[in-house]
């Protein structure tokens, strides 16, 4: 089934997209609530009312004539105002190439354990325009990867049970202003400004059900499910990237397991993958150079759109839109300061 959040009327709705058209949570059962935060509340008990409410939609015995076509609305984020957005780093080869770009060695911890960073979900944004600053612009990336939405309560969830806590997979782009980002990590502490600008998530939530013909094994070594999937990003039209999900090394479980260590994890919180190999422009550039020193860099530019697609999960698409404001924070360095 596809979750979809859209703007009616001025506030989130909830649908199930069929076939390209949607249909409103009421139209399957009154008592479904219209919001994703508050389904995902209730997500065991509502769940089955909603797959049966989709198979009545197929079958053609309801929502007939009420449907509304995709491309009519704005399709906000699935989850719209997630409780946290953490963001993994699940695949080795991205890691291991960005770091052999950097002429350094891949560093072992890396298959010690999963990580992952918090990035500010009240970034969270679907489909549409992604507003930066001009600091953004220098080195702006895209990130190409997936993300989990949680659907159950859970504390110090073990990994051979975290796949019961996943609602659905969907598609995410961690945008990336590389300067801002390289500039403040050089202190040991962040991402932050590099990254709190915009992470882009949809175009709808993809419950786990819909996606096992596509289940894998993990890696060995390796607890929890995983999917072949095919990833690609295209800029302006043109292909620039391509991975799988299966490429994960760390599963969705095994990040789980690491976040919710001590800490409560609520329906609606949002965990990233990481960047699939070849998935940014940072990499990808680094690869180029390495291999030619010539290689001209490419970076997003105002007016680039950008499309990620993922077998399963659909195409997520995004303009580059500049802000009306010159404010920068590169200028405002300060030169020679002392502690």
């Amino acid at each position: 089934m596809k979750l979809v959040s859209y703007l009616k009327e001025e506030h989130e709705q909830l649908a199930v997209q069929v076939d390209g058209l949607l249909y409103d949570m009421e139209l399957i059962h009154p008592d479904i609530p219209n919001t994703m935060s508050l389904f995902l509340n209730y997500w065991d008990e509502l769940l089955p009312i909603a797959q049966a409410g989709e198979l009545s939609i197929r079958e053609g015995l309801i929502g007939r004539g009420k449907a509304i076509p995709v491309s009519s609305v704005r399709i906000l984020a699935p989850v719209p105002f997630p409780p946290s957005c953490r963001d993994g780093y699940a695949f080795r080869q991205h890691v291991a190439a960005a770091r052999r770009n950097r002429r350094v060695q891949m560093i072992p911890e890396f298959d010690q354990y999963p990580i992952f960073y918090f990035t500010n979900h009240h970034s969270i944004q679907g489909p549409g325009d992604i507003l930066c600053m001009p600091d953004h612009f220098d080195r702006l990336d895209f990130e190409l990867e997936v993300a989990v939405v949680i659907s159950r309560h859970g504390r110090n969830i073990p990994a051979g049970e975290a796949d019961d806590y996943i609602g659905g997979l969907m598609i995410m782009n961690d945008m990336s202003a590389r300067t801002l980002q390289m500039e403040e990590m050089l202190l040991n502490l962040g991402p932050a400004k590099g990254k709190d600008f915009s992470t882009v998530t949809g175009p709808w939530l993809v419950t786990l059900d819909e996606l096992q013909s596509f289940e894998v094994p993990c890696k060995e070594g390796h607890t929890g499910k995983n999917w072949n999937l095919r990833m690609q990003c295209r800029v302006n039209g043109k292909q620039v990237s391509d991975g799988n999900v299966a490429e994960m090394d760390w599963t969705f479980a095994e990040i789980i397991e690491r976040a919710s260590y001590g800490v409560d994890l609520y329906p609606g919180d949002v965990i990233g993958s990481g960047t699939v190999g070849t998935g940014c422009f940072l990499e990808l550039n680094g690869t180029g150079k390495l291999n030619d020193p010539d290689y001209t860099e490419q970076w997003l530019q105002e007016n680039d759109v950008v499309e990620l697609e993922v077998d399963g999960l659909g195409i997520l698409d995004n303009k580059i839109v500049r802000e009306e404001s010159d404010l920068s924070l590169l200028q405002k360095k300060k030169k020679g300061a002392t502690a």
